[in-house]
C-alpha cells in the first residue's frame, strides 16, 4: 500500500489514493497498485459498492505525474520504465469496462486529466464545493487519451464538452453540477455524510439488481431503443434466476426488510 489506501467496511471498498504531495497524481507504480485493487473489488463478492477519492482538501487527482513522465523520459531507452497504464486504464479503472459494481467519486478538490476521467469512469460523483473539474491535456501537448476525450461528450451536452476539451478550461464543481455532469455538491465538511447517503441506499437494494441495471444501461447507449429492449444481459439472467428476485417480493408481502445475499 505504498500510493493508496485499500479498506473493506463491510459491504463497501474505499480506495484512497495518497499521495497528497503531488496533488494525488499517478506515476507508474500508483497505477499499477490501484489497477490490482480494482481487480481485488471486482472478483470479492462480499463488496458490492466501492467509493474511490484522494487524500487531502487538496485535490482528488491531478491525473498523470508529468514530473515522473519527464524524469523516465530522460533515461536512456533501455532503462526507461513502462509508462504504458495497466488492463485496466488510468487508475486502473478507466478502460474497465465489465465491471458492474457501483463505484461512486468523492471528488474533495481538483480532478484534472486522469483523475477527471477516473471521475467519468465512476457511476456517481460527489463534489466538494472548492472542487475543479478539468481536461487541460491540450495545454502539455496531449489529449485526455484515458476516455475523457470519449466519455466526456457523453455526459455533457456536446458544446460544453467541447469547450473544456478544447481549451483545457476548468468547470466549477457548481458550473459541473448545473450541467449535469456531477450528482451532487457540498460543503467538504458534509461531503462523507452525502457519499454515505448513496452508499447506503445503494445497499438497501439487491446487489444483482443494481449489477444488472448499470451492465443494462451502460452496454445499450450504443444500440437504438428497440434493440436494447431485446438485447440480453448476463447480470440481468442472473438476477432472474437468483434467490433475491424471490427474496424481494417476499419481504415486500411480509412488511420487512429484505435480506438481500446477492444469490
Amino acid at each position: 500500500m505504498a500510493f493508496c489506501r485499500y479498506e473493506k467496511k463491510g459491504r463497501v471498498a474505499y480506495l484512497t489514493i495518497t499521495r497528497p504531495e503531488v496533488m494525488n497524481s499517478l506515476h507508474a507504480p500508483a497505477n499499477a497498485e490501484m489497477n490490482d485493487y480494482w481487480d481485488d473489488f471486482a472478483a470479492d463478492d462480499g463488496l458490492w459498492v466501492a467509493v474511490l477519492t484522494g487524500e487531502g482538501d487538496r485535490a482528488f487527482s491531478a491525473g498523470n505525474d508529468l514530473k515522473y513522465t519527464a524524469e523516465v523520459s530522460r533515461l536512456p531507452a533501455d532503462q526507461r520504465p513502462s509508462l504504458r497504464p495497466p488492463s485496466g486504464g488510468f487508475g486502473g479503472l478507466t478502460s474497465r469496462f465489465d465491471l458492474f459494481k457501483p463505484v461512486i467519486a468523492r471528488v474533495n478538490g481538483f480532478a484534472l486529466g486522469g483523475g477527471l476521467e477516473m471521475a467519468l469512469a465512476c457511476d456517481i460523483i460527489v463534489a466538494a464545493g472548492h472542487a475543479e473539474l478539468g481536461l487541460p491535456e491540450p495545454r502539455r501537448g496531449l489529449i485526455a487519451g484515458a476516455m475523457g476525450v470519449h466519455r466526456l461528450p457523453r455526459q455533457l451536452p456536446l458544446k460544453v464538452a467541447m469547450g473544456h476539451m478544447l481549451t483545457g478550461r476548468h468547470l466549477t464543481a457548481q458550473r459541473a453540477y448545473e450541467a449535469g455532469l456531477v450528482n451532487d455538491v457540498a460543503p467538504l465538511a458534509d461531503l462523507d455524510s452525502i457519499v454515505d447517503g448513496y452508499v447506503q441506499d445503494i445497499l438497501r437494494c439487491a446487489p444483482l439488481s443494481v449489477r444488472a441495471t448499470k451492465e443494462a444501461a451502460y452496454q445499450a447507449l450504443a444500440l437504438p431503443l428497440a434493440e436494447a429492449g431485446r438485447a440480453r444481459f448476463e447480470w440481468e439472467t442472473r438476477r432472474r434466476t437468483s434467490e433475491d428476485a424471490i427474496e424481494g417480493p417476499r419481504a415486500f408481502a411480509e412488511k420487512r426488510a429484505p435480506n438481500w445475499t446477492g444469490r
